[in-house]
């Protein structure tokens, strides 16, 4: 481009910033304004005291060569240069009422196929069936690169991928299985009552379909799913650098206020003290309820986006209270990620209540903690993330009773299963919807945009422009049901794809790895 087009990006997430690197790397000159005072979004961690609480990633989809997302973040970081672990085990599921015929009442979600499908023979060969079709289901998903990245080729390998494509149908009879099967589906085929209690509370009792755990567990598989040492914030740093790298700039603690609009068009970004910015092309990997109904005061809507806020067509992800304790040993002797049943349910002001907690330790990662000690998390899901919002807003020293009254008993059922427990504790970090809002700005404290809906393999209903508005574009993981890094690694690549497209320029997602890695 001989006058380089400037972009102005709303949001340092996970979206934004690798949007901005491919941005970078396509000719555009770009530029993105964060709230918060560091990278991530959502993807982040922060310190307390001598520990680091990670409030994001258990495993990254596409660690291993092998699939599309490899690909993907091999456009955007040296994989080579990470380190990763991989889970033998990714996660232990304690049940009430059973076990299995050694006496454990523990089932084990084996990451290797052949592994976990040996242990379900060992424990029921009478179940041999259900147990060879579960595992084949997730074979049948690694005949696919997932998701499939195209680049362009010459005219005969163009040919040959175009037959190869054709092999794609078969994915979508799978899916169109996996979709309609959930895991009360799987549970009320099984003969042993230990394994059909275990996929009844595979997701905690809720009914999920299938497809849920089929895909990650075809990257487990592979070991291709590994979880980035260093965790969350480290992951979104790595991006940031090669994105300044690339020549990009952020603008750290500065929100933005208003998209600033001229006849119609996007003409930059009004941010805190009224400061403008201007560009040829906004592009929000924000909230998107921000985006569209404060940014843009709800101007450029349509019913389909009138639908969505009313939350008609998709309801909004849950929020999260996430209560993480550093403690003062190791732990390298417990699961690093447990769910167990409680006497009697957890109680919680907004109106939820659980009757089985799931222990996350960090034991594996030991960039978390001083050398000797581990943090672990707890995460509780919720769909009334405003009761906290407007707690803290209204009422701050009720949040802090509140917040203390369930801390108070959660340490007590920690203690009655890890015996010792509160005598380790050194730090306790409670973060609540209204900890992800005010971070974030996602909206009711959502920690991954929209439920998807019953049919998983509808089209989204989010689009990358709004009606009537030029200049404007939106990628998130918001775009896209079920939301999470990977959705919004893929949102970012196609509104680059698309940026490039109607500015009639030629879309190279290589050029950074062919400028970089060599400098890395």
């Amino acid at each position: 481009m001989q006058n380089k087009v400037k972009v102005n990006i709303i949001g340092a997430g996970i979206s934004g910033l690798s949007a901005g690197c491919y941005l970078q790397m396509n000719g555009f000159d770009t530029q993105i304004f964060e709230k918060h005072s560091i990278p991530g979004g959502l993807c982040t961690s922060w310190q307390n005291g001598e520990y680091t609480v990670d409030g994001s990633l258990h495993w990254i989809l596409g660690t291993k060569e092998g699939s599309g997302f490899y690909k993907m973040w091999s456009e955007l970081l040296n994989m080579d240069n990470i380190p990763f672990h991989n889970h033998e085990v990714r996660n232990y599921i304690e049940v009430k009422n059973s076990c299995d015929k050694y006496g454990n009442k523990v089932f084990k979600l084996y990451t290797n196929m052949e592994k976990w499908r040996n242990y379900m023979l060992d424990i029921s060969p009478q179940d041999y069936k259900v147990i060879n079709e579960l595992v084949q289901d997730i074979k049948n998903l690694q005949q696919f690169e997932l998701p499939p990245v195209l680049y362009k080729l010459p005219l005969f390998a163009s040919i040959k991928r175009f037959i190869g494509m054709a092999h794609y149908l078969k994915f979508l009879v799978y899916v169109s299985k996996q979709k309609r099967i959930t895991n009360i589906d799987i549970a009320k085929k099984f003969k042993h009552p230990f394994l059909k209690e275990s996929f009844e509370l595979l997701f905690d009792g809720q009914e999920v379909k299938m497809m849920v755990l089929n895909f990650p567990m075809a990257f487990f598989d592979k070991e291709s799913a590994g979880y980035p040492l260093g965790g969350s914030l480290k992951w979104s740093e790595r991006i940031a650098e090669n994105y300044i790298r690339l020549g990009g700039q952020i603008h750290y603690n500065t929100p933005v206020k208003k998209i600033i609009l001229e006849q119609n068009q996007t003409k930059g970004l009004l941010v805190r003290n009224n400061v403008i910015h201007k560009s040829d092309v906004v592009l929000s990997t924000a909230d998107w309820y921000k985006s569209i109904f404060e940014y843009l005061d709800g101007k450029f809507v349509n019913s389909k986006i009138l639908k969505l806020k009313e939350e008609k067509t998709l309801e909004v992800y849950y929020s999260i209270l996430l209560v993480t304790f550093g403690l003062n040993k190791n732990c390298k002797e417990l699961p690093h990620f447990l769910r167990f049943p409680i006497d009697e349910p957890l109680q919680s002001p907004c109106g939820n209540s659980w009757d089985r907690i799931e222990t996350h330790y960090y034991n594996y990662d030991p960039s978390l903690a001083p050398e000797g000690k581990t943090t672990m998390s707890c995460s509780f899901y919720t769909k009334n993330g405003n009761y906290w919002i407007d707690l803290r807003k209204n009422n701050r020293q009720k949040y802090r009773e509140e917040k203390k009254k369930f801390l108070d008993s959660l340490t007590a059922i920690l203690e009655k299963k890890f015996n010792g427990f509160s005598a380790c504790i050194e730090m306790v970090d409670f973060a609540t919807p209204a900890t992800v809002l005010r971070y974030t700005n996602n909206w009711q404290g959502s920690v991954q945009g929209w439920l998807p809906g019953k049919n998983m393999a509808a089209t989204t209903p989010i689009k990358p422009t709004l009606p009537n508005l030029k200049g404007y574009y939106y990628a998130s993981h918001w775009g896209i049901p079920g939301g999470g890094i990977p959705i919004s690694l893929i949102q970012a690549r196609d509104v680059a794809k698309l940026i490039c497209k109607n500015h009639k320029v030629e879309f190279n997602p290589l050029a950074g790895k062919i400028r970089n890695w060599q400098a890395i």
